[in-house]
Order: structure tokens, then sequence, then C-alpha cells
């Protein structure tokens, strides 16, 4: 990589000592290394080791210790470029920033926030980890990244979520103490990741840590607004930073009287922060690039999650959409037990909440779409082919991962059935590839009529 910034080089020398400084010059010069993560609501322990030999001819790969079901994958490899990924089957993602999905402690039915969630690494970890239950809320402010997390959450099968694209003051003024677990990652000065974006590091000299350290300072208090009593916050960052690290956390500590801070474990090669409490990861100690994660807990008696009981208002909204409840009786998935329905503008959802709980805010994605009525006709959702499972959809054609046909289906065209797995009658079919659903299609004997969304198709 290029000439780092003398500045910069000059304060992790005074930060890190003359030892671990040219420990960290010499990972500098080494190669960064990637990550891929199991989506476990789709890929079980069990099932694993063969999707690893279909993508790699391998059943094994070094595992990140810290993120269970992930492993490192050798340059050059291209699993973004496999019909599995188009599944939903992993997501692929930097190490050590797999860190703070693993370490917010979420259990299923919370409710979750993602303060800074584009573009949908952690989101994902975090929606994996409810198991369908509860509530996931991802934000983003800017519009545009928030529809690759959306695309991210959707792709991963996750219906529990609302997907914004507000300013976290709003969001505030919408959940007080509303959330039994927040994360804020940051946006930083990215110090720690100038050995994979060496571009960060120019980015660096025109906004460094001075310039992001309000900012986070500004968004951890208005998490700590939204964060029930007993609640836990997780910050973190991918700076090296003291300012926007223990600094933050130092600030935040004395700024509030409700807030303390929880002391992490520093296993598997991370480091206790200046604190004594929070982890820095260090790109020379650990396979991964450089991150930084501090636990806090709001205090106070925990209050209980609260889910009002949809079934009469399920019951009345499938009375009135005649043609989605026609569609719903060739899902086995019992949807009426995961949230409420709900209409928009001829578009169908199941929302994780009432609908009274959604405030006037900017939604990019309220809820699993289920699809649209169109002339009294049902057209199913990509969000949804994504949730259901082969088991729960009456009709289905399942492809080999081989069959040239996936990738013809993948980028839109039309296709036939001859020689692979069918079930079910002629109408909407679930396309799978081994097993796991890709997106719909319309089957007249032996031919598809391509629904895949188009704008995920395959170029």
């Amino acid at each position: 990589m290029g000439a780092l910034p003398v500045q910069y080089l000059e304060a992790m020398e005074a930060f890190l000592g003359q030892e671990e400084f040219e420990n960290y010059k010499s990972s500098i010069q080494e190669e960064s290394v990637r990550g891929l993560r199991f989506n476990p609501l789709k890929v079980p322990p069990q099932k694993q080791a063969a999707v690893l030999r279909t993508i790699f001819s391998e059943e094994k790969l070094d595992l990140v210790p810290w993120s269970l079901g992930v492993g490192y994958y050798y340059q050059g490899a291209t699993p973004g470029k496999h019909p599995y990924h188009s599944a939903g089957l992993y997501y692929l993602q930097e190490p050590s920033a797999m860190a703070p999905g693993a370490l917010l402690p979420i259990k299923p039915g919370d409710r979750v926030l993602d303060l800074c969630a584009a573009p949908g690494g952690k989101s994902t970890a975090l929606g994996a980890r409810l198991e369908g239950s509860g509530l996931l809320v991802s934000n983003d402010r800017s519009v545009s990244r928030a529809k690759g997390l959306l695309k991210n959450l959707e792709l991963f099968g996750i219906g529990n979520c609302l997907v914004t694209a507000e300013e976290p003051e709003r969001l505030a003024g919408c959940f007080p103490e509303y959330f039994d677990k927040i994360l804020v990652d940051a946006p930083c000065s990215g110090e720690g990741m100038f050995r994979r974006e060496p571009s960060m590091a120019a980015e660096w000299e025109i906004r460094g840590p001075e310039y992001y350290a309000p900012i986070q300072k500004k968004l951890l208090s208005l998490a700590c607004r939204m964060l029930r009593p007993g609640g836990f916050l997780l910050y973190s960052t991918c700076t090296f930073s003291v300012e926007e690290n223990e600094g933050a956390v130092d600030w935040l500590l004395k700024e509030t009287t409700d807030m303390e801070l929880v002391t992490l474990k520093p296993d598997y090669g991370f480091v206790s922060g200046k604190d004594g409490a929070s982890l820095r990861l260090f790109p020379w100690k650990l396979r991964g690039e450089g991150h930084f994660v501090a636990l806090f807990q709001k205090k106070g008696q925990k209050i209980l999650s609260v889910y009002g009981n949809g079934r009469e208002e399920n019951e009345g909204f499938l009375r009135k959409q005649k043609a989605f409840a026609e569609f719903r009786q060739k899902i086995r998935a019992p949807l009426e037990e995961r949230g409420f329905y709900w209409e928009r503008n001829g578009e169908l959802y199941l929302l994780p909440v009432s609908a009274g709980e959604l405030c006037p805010i900017r939604f990019l994605r309220t809820g699993l779409h289920l699809g649209t009525v169109k002339r009294e006709r049902f057209e199913p959702s990509q969000a949804l082919a994504m949730y259901l499972t082969r088991e729960t959809f009456s009709s289905s054609v399942d492809f080999p991962a081989e069959d040239i046909r996936v990738v013809k289906y993948l980028k839109g065209e039309t296709v036939t059935t001859e020689g692979v797995l069918k079930t079910g009658e002629d109408g909407w079919c679930l396309i799978c590839v081994d097993g796991w659903p890709l997106g719909f299609a319309k089957r007249k004997k032996d031919t598809l009529k391509n629904k895949y969304y188009p704008g995920w198709r395959w170029k």
C-alpha cells in the first residue's frame, strides 16, 4: 500500500509504543484476510460441510473463533459469484467486523436496533440470532445505502425487520426506551481498515478523528435514549483512535448516570482497551483488521417485551384479501404466528409489530413484504421466496447447483424443468438450488416463466 499520513503514524507510535508499533508496520504489509459467515436460518451446522464442498471443493475452512459458523477463505476465491450466495446461505464479511454481531447479547424475542446498519453485515448477524422472533430495526440515514441493507436482509430471509432511512434524532423521538439491545457501529476515521482499503488513508487527512468524535458522541447519546432499563448497548468502530474509542466510552459514562460499562473477556487474541473493559482487535494479534468494541448496560429494572395478539386482526385481513388468502393455502409456514398482516397501496406485508406502533418516519421496508395485489390477483414477492423453504411451499422445482439452468434463471431467462425434482401443480412455484429457494416462477407443464426480481438478476 502507499505511504500513510505522517501525523497518523506519529499518533500510532505514541499510542502503541516502539515494539508494538513495529509489529503494526509489519502487519500493514501483509494481505488482508477474507471471511464467510453462514446464515443459521438456512444452513444449520450439519449442512455447512456440504456447502463448503460445493463452493470450494473442501469441507472445512479455518474458523473465525469469535463467531460461530464462519471461516476464512483464500485470496482468489469467488463465493460471491456462486448461486448459494444468491440463496442467502452466507454473508461475505471482514472477520473482525463479525465481532460486534457476536458480542451483543441477543436473545430470541428481543427488540433490537442497528442504528448505523448499512451495508448489512452486522444486521444480518443480529437478525439471524433472533431466530424469527422479536423485532430488528435496521437504520441507515442514506437511502441509497439502506437499499443495499434491505437486499441483504431479504437475502437472509429475515422477515421480522423494519428497514428505515432516517436521521437518528427522529428515531429517538419515535422509540423512547423501546429496545432491549442496540448496536452503534459508528462512522469513524477507519484507521483499522487502511490495509484493506488504502483509499481510506487519504480520506483520513480530510476527515480524521476530530471530525468523527462529535458524531459518535451524539449517536451514543441518542442510542441511550432508545434503550430500555436493563438493556445492552454495544459501541464499535473500525479505528485505532483513542479519541474515538475509549474517549467516547469515557465521555458517555460521564455524560449519563444510568449507563454502566460491562467488562468483556479478551479472548481469541483480543486485547483489553485502556479502560480495562472494552476490547481492541489488532491485526498483528489475530487474523482480521483493526476494530474496537465496548458493551454498556442501562441501569434499572428490566422491562419485559410485550407483544399483542393479532389473531382476530389477521383473520379479518384474510377474509378481505381473497386473492392472497387463496395463495396463502400454498404456504405451510405459520405466518399468522409471526406478526400482523397489513396492506398499503396494494402492497401486502407481515409486520413484526402492530401497525399502530409504526411512527411516521421513512421506511424502506415494513416487515416481510408478501407481495402485490393487481386486479384481484396476488403476485408474491422476492422477499417472501427467500423467507420460505422448499418444505413450506406446496409447489417447487429444485435444480442442482451445477445445472446451467440455475444461472439462466438468475439472469431472468425462461428455463425448462426436464429431469429435475418437481413438487405440486402448475402455477406459482418456488425455484430452488439444492433445496434452498432462489425465487418464484410460473410453471406451465415443463416451462418456467421467470419471476426472479429484476433488480437482483445476474448480468
